[in-house]
């Protein structure tokens, strides 16, 4: 299985022309649209967005994933295996929390240069023939030099900014959750807000804070967007009452 983590939008020209290099090299493998609106060129936010999604995958899944400004530029190339999980992509922060949390991590990076490398789609030319060849059980050995470590680096330290916002404008914070007792109340925009179980604990309109479906810190509205109501968008802080 190949799993897309990217900011490329479901919309544009670029998933497709990935899925086309996959499909030539790996004619077997799936591959799974996980996320194509990680906040653009957010690294940090996309970072923590990726370590809190990739374990609803099978060990052995094979991620592409791409938040990468500097494409084309000084950043490296990078093939990573973290607890039995792969992942493609730039060295540049975005695999860091993975790597961090990780109880076992095996690095490469990419020495490999197709005949044809576009500057601006290293998506394509670059990470998705990789991740193919990984998904076919053809580990490109040849193509990779093995390293000790990531050149960008995290402490695996929770984030306690917004790092997603979704349609219905519920606010994913970079908080697990399980950190968190029942009563802990947080400061959002200026006001404390309660914890509640379930979006039916709160009162219409009311906003308050949960743990989502993958474990982290959400803020939300009941039938209402937190975004617009509390002026939330990513990087927005979010903070205990001392």
């Amino acid at each position: 299985m190949i799993v897309l983590f990217t900011d490329f939008g479901a919309d544009d020209i670029y998933v497709g022309q990935v899925k086309a290099v996959l499909t030539q090299t790996a004619p077997a493998a799936s591959a799974i649209d996980l996320l194509h609106s990680a906040p653009n060129f957010d690294i940090e936010s996309s970072a923590h967005l990726l370590a809190a999604l990739y374990l609803r995958f099978s060990p052995g899944s094979v991620f592409i994933a791409v938040v990468d400004p500097g494409v084309g530029g000084a950043r490296d190339a990078v093939v990573m295996v973290a607890d039995g999980y792969w992942f493609v992509g730039p060295d540049n922060g975005l695999l860091s929390v993975v790597a961090a949390r990780a109880q076992a991590a095996r690095l490469w990076r990419i020495t490999w240069r197709p005949e044809r490398l576009s500057p601006s789609f290293h998506g394509r030319d670059l990470f998705a023939p990789i991740a193919a060849w990984i998904a076919a059980g053809l580990f490109p050995a040849d193509k990779l030099a093995e390293s000790s470590a990531l050149q960008v680096q995290s402490n695996g330290a929770d984030s306690q900014r917004v790092i997603y916002i979704d349609h219905y404008g519920n606010c994913m914070t970079g908080m697990r959750a399980a950190g968190l007792g029942s009563d802990a109340m947080l400061q959002v925009a200026g006001r404390e807000l309660r914890r509640a179980s379930t979006f039916s604990e709160a009162m219409p309109d009311e906003a308050f804070w949960h743990e989502n479906s993958v474990g982290l810190v959400e803020i939300a509205v009941n039938q209402g967007s937190a975004a617009h109501s509390l002026g939330l968008q990513v990087g927005s802080v979010i903070a205990k009452p001392k």
